[in-house]
């Protein structure tokens, strides 16, 4: 498999999502006040449409980060970062690496929903590209890897193109728009009214974890580990 090909058509892929304003439905909404003597909401904004891939949702979460797009990406990027705030992960470990850009990881899910969305696990293959206006996309895409098959330890999942796309808030480039695109096929025997009603609230988390993980990791006590776990992969 020319897996480098993959990668860059995935990220095309993740690009078209993002340009694509039409039939998208808000499924949720959270708003967040923060700061202290300048307080201000911010928002964050999950909608869904029907995925092309297969029967289920393509998502699609907006928030912003205080952070810089560069800092963010690169935070986003690296593996050996994840479980340290992604709750929704207990093991994410890249098992193959391509190039600098690419990558093949392994991850691990924590169960959801009261436990009636037990573990899955993932390989998928990961992919960093930088953009004109200081914008990053990082698309992922599951893929066949000989080396780690499924295991009867977990249900496989599959996740067709996902990404993150990273850009400069425009009115303040100090800060990070995060936009992030979700089409999770979790297999398994699962009802797809669990799944929608359980993945909206994930990808808000999702977008808080990174937003305290960034701050942890800025923080002179950052280096502190936490076991967790990735709110874009959720077994039965």
């Amino acid at each position: 498999m020319d897996y480098k090909a993959l990668a860059q058509e995935t990220a095309l892929e993740i690009l078209g999502y993002n340009q694509d304003t039409t039939g998208w439905k808000v499924v949720k909404t959270s708003l967040i006040i923060s700061g202290f003597l300048f307080p201000f909401e911010k928002k964050i904004t999950v909608s869904s449409k029907a995925s092309k891939k297969f029967h289920g949702n393509l998502y699609r979460v907006e928030g912003v980060i205080p952070e810089s797009t560069t800092n963010l990406s690169d935070f986003l990027y690296k593996p050996e970062n994840r479980v340290t705030w992604d709750k929704a992960l207990k093991v994410y470990n890249m098992v193959h690496r391509i190039d600098s850009d690419t990558c093949i990881c392994h991850t691990i899910t924590q169960s959801f929903a009261m436990g009636s969305i037990s573990p899955r696990d993932f390989v998928d293959l990961v992919y960093f590209k930088r953009c004109e206006g200081n914008m990053d996309i990082i698309s992922s895409n599951s893929v066949d890897f000989p080396a780690y098959p499924p295991s009867s330890n977990y249900v496989r999942g599959y996740n067709h193109a996902c990404g993150y796309i990273c850009s400069p808030l425009q009115e303040n480039p100090a800060h990070s728009k995060l936009v992030m695109f979700i089409q999770t096929e979790m297999r398994g025997k699962l009802s797809p009214s669990i799944i929608e009603a359980t993945m909206p609230s994930n990808l808000v988390s999702f977008i808080l974890n990174a937003k305290d993980g960034i701050k942890a990791l800025r923080s002179p006590s950052g280096c502190g580990h936490h076991q967790g776990g990735h709110s874009s992969f959720l077994k039965n």
